[in-house]
């Protein structure tokens, strides 16, 4: 190399250098701050537009509010409602949605805690607490033992949540998913042409318990191993949606549900797919959006891959880092 060359290559070097020294600088002040307003954060903002939300590497999209969202991870679009109960500002429903440092994994979770509206608001606020505490575990099994067993010790009036989890591996087109006494997924396989039920786990089959959390802390969980396709669609629930009743005081129950999500056209819109079944619902049950807490997370599985840029990677890894180091300064 020329002298010449050397003197470019060491600017360059020392260029990046001073450039992601400021960024590590900047990204831990942030985490600080973070880190510091987390127990006293009420809640993400109200998200409730048209234009679709991106997930970045290691960012948690998450609340307990009014919500009404599409939002996109690597091989999926999610449409998120959310509406707590009689419109209070917070509800029991927890909706939850992240995306790893290597923007390859997405975590989805929806969960109801016991009660609604703004009475049960607080505790709501602790799992979500809970699951960012706990992102980042690579198992799903372990996440859900953890999340079971630390949601139990809590010192809370409202004493058990029901949550769905699911981690997409986009890179392997396989979905991982758990369920905590909370009412059955909706599956539609492209490549059979229909929905079903999600209710045969594919894993510890017959020897687990399955409780919500908060019940007992060594409850173990049964885990369901599923390949996706593109055109698949998964639709997680709270149980507004089953036990709306009509003007004769007849539920509408998973059948009913079923039924009515099989009139609905799958189209590339996850949005409207998921306002189609409100109305629908709604035609049903007049009054089911005041009765109780109510989400929706309707999710369509596709063949589209996002890869990361450098920047957006290395700051995912720095949040990762910086969490974990606070992990362990909570703990000395």
């Amino acid at each position: 190399m020329t002298i010449r060359g050397r003197i470019y290559a060491c600017s360059i070097w020392t260029v990046c250098r001073i450039s992601l020294a400021e960024s590590h600088s900047t990204f831990f002040k942030q985490s600080k701050l973070q880190n510091q307003r987390m127990k006293n954060e009420p809640e993400s903002n109200p998200r409730v537009s048209s234009g679709p939300h991106e997930l970045q590497c290691m960012e948690i999209w998450n609340g307990s509010s009014h919500v009404e969202k599409t939002v996109t991870s690597a091989g999926l679009h999610a449409w998120v409602f959310s509406q707590p109960y009689q419109g209070d500002k917070q509800g029991g429903d927890v909706h939850y949605l992240s995306l790893c440092a290597g923007g390859i994994v997405t975590r989805i979770v929806l969960s109801d805690v016991a009660g609604h509206g703004d009475r049960v608001s607080e505790t709501s606020k602790k799992l979500r607490a809970l699951l960012r505490k706990f992102m980042n575990a690579k198992k799903q099994d372990r996440l859900v033992v953890e999340l079971n067993r630390e949601f139990t010790e809590l010192e809370t009036k409202d004493g058990f949540a029901t949550a769905v989890l699911a981690t997409f591996l986009s890179h392997k087109s396989t979905l991982l998913l758990t369920n905590a006494g909370h009412p059955r997924p909706l599956i539609y396989q492209h490549s059979r042409k229909s929905w079903a039920f999600l209710d045969e786990p594919t894993s510890t089959a017959g020897q687990a318990d399955n409780f919500p959390f908060g019940l007992d802390r060594s409850t173990s969980y049964e885990h369901f191993v599923i390949k996706i396709d593109p055109g698949d669609w998964l639709l997680l629930y709270t149980d507004a949606y089953t036990e709306c009743c009509d003007t004769s005081d007849e539920l509408l129950g998973e059948a009913g549900l079923l039924k009515i999500v099989e009139q609905i056209s799958r189209t590339d819109s996850v949005s409207q797919f998921g306002l189609e079944l409100n109305r629908l619902v709604s035609e049903h049950s007049a009054r089911w959006l005041g009765d109780d807490d109510t989400t929706l997370i309707a999710i369509r599985f596709t063949d589209e891959r996002r890869t990361p840029g450098p920047i957006e990677k290395l700051t995912g890894y720095f949040k990762s880092l910086s969490q974990l180091i606070a992990r362990v300064g909570e703990r000395v």
